[in-house]
Order: structure tokens, then C-alpha cells, then sequence
């Protein structure tokens, strides 16, 4: 296979990472939303999930008052709602509002979940990483939230799902399950 030398690599030579709306809060109980296109699982015991934010956004100040935040996955039927969330700031607007989405309340922290979503995790702030003009924020989950359609017992059954994908400015979904774990050939 040839290769070629990129000099100045980006996050566009990177693959995709899954699209997320990160909810919070503000000191009035206002709910506000984010799209992050970059985020990821930092740990599994404890699971930790963290994600890359902007250190200028309105939500990272709402972030950072509470100590926490949701995590809510969309799927492709939230796509348009999503890609709304990442273009407007919650300074000026209330998205829940705007979209027609219901602010869910949490068990564990301060921060609203997003009720439209098939899947919404409650997460506390345990470390965040300055990296420049973004942080990479990391969560540690402390609850989940699953549209039991999406259940196969405890677990989630990946082919009823329809997540999206974030690569550098285009959205993507993904298709079916090609190996196993340690069973790929």
C-alpha cells in the first residue's frame, strides 16, 4: 500500500468521531445544548467519556459552574436538531425551546438531558486537559438513560441503532457489524 507524507496533519486526516449533544445548565435553570463532533470513551472502570470543547463557548461556562454536564447521543432523525445546536449559541436563544425538545431531568447531576435522544448519560467533571483553544473535558458517568427499544437486556443492540458520525464537517452513519473483537480475520 502506498502512503503519502502529510506534513501539517489535522483532525481531517483523522476518522470520524461520534456526533454528541452535551446538556447543561445555567444559574437561571435555563437548559442549553452543544453538538461536540469530537469525543470519545477515556475509560471503562470508571467510564469516563470525554470530549473536546471550545474554551470560548457559552456552554464550557455552564460546564464548569455545575461540575457537570449530559452526554446525549442523537440519531439520525435528531440530525437536523443537532446541527442546529452547533450553529447557534445558547446565549441568545433557548434550543429546547427553538427544536421542541424536552429537557429531561437528571437523577445524579444538575444538567438537563436531552429527552429525544435514544440514549442520554448524566456525567461529573473528574479532569479536564487545556490543550489550547479547545479542553478536552472528561466525565465520569454516573448514570445512563436507554430507550428500551434500543435493549437487549442490559446491553445495547447495535443494529437498532442509528448514531451519526462527525468527520470534519460532514455527517455520517454507519452500517453493519463486520467482526468481533479478536475474531477478525
Amino acid at each position: 500500500m502506498a502512503k503519502k507524507l502529510i506534513e501539517r496533519p489535522g483532525n481531517r486526516h483523522f476518522y470520524p468521531w461520534p456526533l454528541i449533544l452535551v446538556s447543561c445548565v445555567d444559574e437561571d435553570g435555563k437548559p442549553n445544548i452543544i453538538t461536540i463532533g469530537a469525543s470519545s470513551v477515556c475509560c471503562a472502570h470508571p467510564w469516563v467519556i470525554g470530549f473536546a470543547m471550545g474554551v470560548q463557548q457559552y456552554s464550557y461556562e455552564l460546564i464548569k459552574r455545575t461540575g457537570d454536564f449530559g452526554v446525549n447521543i442523537p440519531d439520525r432523525a435528531q440530525l437536523a436538531g443537532a446541527d442546529y445546536c452547533g450553529g447557534v449559541s445558547g446565549r441568545a436563544t433557548n434550543k429546547f425551546e427553538d427544536l421542541g425538545w424536552t429537557p429531561q431531568p437528571p437523577q445524579e447531576i444538575e444538567s438537563p438531558l436531552i429527552e429525544e435522544c435514544p440514549v442520554s448519560i448524566e456525567c461529573k467533571i473528574v479532569q479536564v486537559a487545556h490543550l489550547g483553544n479547545h479542553d478536552w473535558v472528561m466525565g465520569e458517568a454516573q448514570v445512563a438513560w436507554i430507550d428500551e427499544g434500543l435493549l437487549d437486556g442490559n446491553r445495547i443492540a447495535y443494529d437498532r441503532t442509528d448514531p451519526v458520525w462527525s468527520f470534519f464537517g460532514e455527517y455520517w452513519s454507519i452500517g453493519e457489524k463486520i467482526a468481533d473483537w479478536h475474531g477478525a480475520k
